[in-house]
């Protein structure tokens, strides 16, 4: 399980760092659905920021289990914010993204608290 829980956790930080790396680099394929959702500019560091912290509190987990849970916890609360902000804009077909960064931050979340 422990083996588990670190493949498992490194992979859901690196695609979330690279999440939260691609909206502070203003990559188009995260701007353009910001903007259309009505998510203003002002938010857009700030909401980067949380990601990448959330992605490395994820691997200081494996040193400092309180960190990597609030870590996962907070992730999981952001990825349902940003699938209700879909929800909200009316783009369904888009809800589903924000969840697949959610499921692994639960799987790291849930893996951890077995271990």
């Amino acid at each position: 399980m422990n083996v588990a829980y670190h493949i498992v956790g490194v992979v859901a930080a690196l695609w979330i760092g690279f999440s939260g790396y691609s909206l502070f680099s203003r990559q188009q394929f995260v701007v353009e659905p910001l903007e259309q959702y009505g998510v203003p500019s002002s938010w857009w560091n700030p909401l980067a920021f949380a990601k990448s912290a959330g992605a490395l509190g994820l691997v200081v987990g494996f040193f400092v289990p309180a960190v990597g849970i609030a870590a996962a916890v907070g992730l999981i609360l952001y990825f349902l914010g940003a699938a209700a902000t879909t929800i909200r804009a009316h783009s369904y077909k888009t809800t589903v993204f924000p969840l697949l960064y959610l499921a692994p931050a639960a799987a790291t979340l849930a893996l951890q608290l077995a271990a």
